[in-house]
């Protein structure tokens, strides 16, 4: 079967470099490509038009992790270093990507305020290490908030606010890179679909890293991630099943927490802990319905999941006309709705 990787080549002047704000836009300014997988059929909308293909009583799920300033710059003896903070292992210990470094156990890393950290062995995949800091708790976050920056990868031409990287209802801080596909929700638009029924509901993954750099990326079956689902969450997602409604996931990141701890009659309940779950074409999901997501690269492991929801030759079909179609990529990019449209 083709894949996505062979089949589809992004132009660089579809990679969005900045939040359609910057050019005058609104957040919810950008367009919708929905694609229904019971007849094949895509549409093209403005995003702010979402509610033509949702119900009352549908559920939109939600990731309200907030972004963090991810970005360490220091020293290794001599050399300048850039620090990638991936995933939080407790209160002073992180798994991290040292960008170009050259380390081994033991290694000192020195950063502004006389703080260090020290390489304390491999990651769970390399080119991760795990670094313990001389700070904890919340003096370590209140360190990386004041000497961090975001993570900004190569298509993101000027630094950019942390704010920028914030969905309008995040509040737990911990994610590395922003649960993006919910970035264009505007307080008005979420407002307008709750007075036509629709039911929002929220829950936390804190996304590790997704890009390693060098043409190397995290391997899907082993890329922990903490999640939490509260028990308002599990209330209004269940309800939502035994009525008949449809569970619509903002983002892969959703996917991956519902889906994790859904039994196998498609309900849950308030859990929190460690998710390594991959999902993929031959996953059978047990509780969500629908995808809400961004425009992903073919080498990405999200894709990968997209191929659960949807055939993969369609899918191609859909980044194609996505393509000849001006769709814009990545976080700050256009997004994709894709569901059995009633």
């Amino acid at each position: 079967m083709r894949s996505a990787k062979d089949h589809l080549s992004i132009p660089e002047q579809l990679n969005a470099n900045q939040p359609i704000e910057l050019a005058g836009g609104r957040r919810d300014g950008v367009k919708l490509m929905v694609l229904d997988r019971n007849s094949k059929t895509s549409y093209h909308e403005p995003f702010v038009h979402i509610e033509r293909y949702l119900g009352p009583g549908d559920v939109l799920v939600f990731n309200n992790s907030r972004t963090i300033p991810a970005v360490l710059k220091g020293k290794q003896g001599n050399r300048d270093i850039e620090v990638r903070l991936s995933r939080k292992i407790d209160g002073q210990k992180w798994e991290a990507l040292v960008v170009d470094g050259l380390y081994s156990s033991r290694d000192l890393l020195l950063f502004p305020g006389n703080v260090t950290a020290e390489v304390i062995g491999k990651g769970i995949e390399g080119p991760l290490v795990i670094l313990s800091f001389s700070l904890y708790g919340y003096e370590l976050l209140d360190f990386i908030y004041k000497y961090g920056e975001p993570i900004r990868y190569e298509y993101i031409k000027d630094s950019l606010p942390l704010n920028d990287y914030q969905t309008v209802y995040s509040s737990v801080p911990g994610s590395v890179e922003m649960p993006s596909a919910g970035r264009a929700f505007t307080w008005d638009l979420l407002n307008s679909l709750q007075k036509r029924g629709i039911k929002l509901a929220f829950v936390q993954l804190h996304t590790g890293l997704s890009y390693y750099g060098n043409d190397q990326w995290p391997n899907p079956t082993m890329h922990p991630e903490y999640y939490h689902v509260s028990m308002e969450a599990a209330t209004i997602i269940n309800q939502a099943k035994k009525s008949g409604k449809r569970v619509i996931a903002v983002g892969t990141t959703v996917v991956r927490t519902l889906e994790t701890v859904a039994n196998e009659e498609g309900s849950i309940q308030s859990e929190e802990g460690i998710t390594s779950t991959y999902i993929h074409k031959h996953t059978k999901l047990k509780l969500v319905d629908g995808l809400l997501t961004g425009l992903h690269e073919p080498e990405a492991s999200h894709l990968d999941m997209l191929g659960a929801f949807i055939n993969q030759d369609q899918l191609i079909r859909a980044y194609q006309e996505a393509i000849n179609n001006g769709y814009l990529w990545h976080e700050f990019g256009d997004v994709n709705l894709i569901l059995p449209v009633k």
